[in-house]
């Protein structure tokens, strides 16, 4: 860090210069929660206000890290790496956190005070970086099932230490990431999953409302810090398989449902599937092909299952293909006597 970019971690964390340890933690827990990722979603600012708390928790939490910023000031980490300190210029990485890798906010909180010296008993040394090793997960016949990196069975993640088995700085254990692929079903009730790490059974309690692309932690299944005897943990990468009829729209699920002219014209009552049953839906007269009526409630369950999204179903004007005689000639009648032209408003386009 340049002279010129000093940070005032006092000022950040909004405590005094004679803050007391609990009392910078404390600070610390009420930033982190008003300006986390997952509560801020898309918001750079308040992704930059987090990592800017972090890095400051973690210099004053830290006795010596505090003791030399408090001598030194802005020079104070020039002091620290002449003491054999940080690596890169930065206090311990806070400013690399990958936010998707953890399951939950008390997840990360609890890793992160324990990374920091708050006494949580997070895994991995002070200023370790965290690595991690990609695997796939693949049922194995019978039940059971295992990780692998792309050839068999029977990957053994708690003497992975060969490449990359350890932290950059050594210190700390590895963290592997593998693969579960979920069917639509499993991961809107929720389901249970028995695989094998190292020929150690496991069984894993899938969440009722994980997406694609979230994250299950298995804690201390990850490699094992030849040196320490720690052990890294396991992220399991949900990957949901596509379903016939059910598709996501953002949070909400949406479907389509065929309906036939004379139900667009005058309207009608239809069935609809929903992941609950199907359930009766009113089409008004006069929609449009392509147009969704929202079913709410009928969508996503949230994670922590107090409430679902909505069920965007989109209407599909579907003509018959084959008319009996009778219909052609009902056809023909709507076509002669129809007094509407459908395309009046586009008549007079022209470039």
């Amino acid at each position: 860090m340049a002279a010129t970019d000093f940070k005032d971690y006092y000022a950040i964390l909004g405590v005094s210069k004679k803050a007391d340890a609990d009392e910078i933690k404390k600070a610390f827990r009420k930033l982190a929660r008003k300006y986390h990722p997952d509560v801020n979603p898309d918001d750079k600012a308040a992704e930059a206000k987090f990592k800017e708390v972090s890095e400051a928790y973690e210099v004053l939490s830290d006795k010596e890290k505090r003791t030399k910023y408090d001598q030194f000031g802005q020079y104070w980490q020039q002091a620290s790496r002449a003491g054999g300190g940080m690596p890169n210029g930065a206090p311990g990485g806070a400013a690399g956190f990958d936010f998707g890798a953890y399951g939950s906010f008390d997840d990360f909180i609890n890793e992160l005070l324990g990374r920091m010296g708050g006494g949580f008993g997070g895994p991995g040394g002070a200023g370790g970086a965290r690595r991690s090793q990609s695997y796939s997960y693949q049922q194995r016949p019978g039940g059971g099932a295992g990780f692998n990196t792309g050839g068999g069975f029977g990957f053994d993640p708690r003497t992975a230490g060969g490449s990359g088995g350890r932290s950059a700085s050594g210190r700390g254990p590895l963290d592997q990431e593998a693969e579960l692929k979920l069917s639509m079903s499993e991961a809107f009730r929720g389901a249970q999953k028995r695989f094998s790490i190292g020929g150690e059974s496991v069984t894993v309690s899938i969440p009722a409302g994980v997406k694609d692309g979230s994250k299950i932690r298995l804690k201390g299944k990850g490699a094992r810090n030849p040196q320490t005897q720690q052990r890294g943990d396991v992220y399991l990468k949900v990957n949901l398989l596509p379903h016939g009829f059910f598709s996501f729209d953002g949070n909400n699920l949406t479907c389509e449902v065929p309906i036939a002219p004379d139900e667009a014209a005058l309207g009608a009552k239809v069935s609809v599937p929903t992941p609950d049953g199907n359930v009766t839906v009113s089409v008004p007269a006069g929609v449009k092909s392509g147009q969704s009526l929202r079913l709410r409630g009928k969508g996503w369950p949230s994670k922590k299952g107090a409430d679902r999204s909505d069920l965007l179903v989109k209407v599909i004007i579907t003509p018959p293909k084959d008319l009996s005689a009778e219909e052609k000639a009902l056809y023909e009648k709507i076509r002669e006597s129809r007094t509407s032209d459908p395309r009046s408003a586009i008549a007079n386009n022209t470039l």
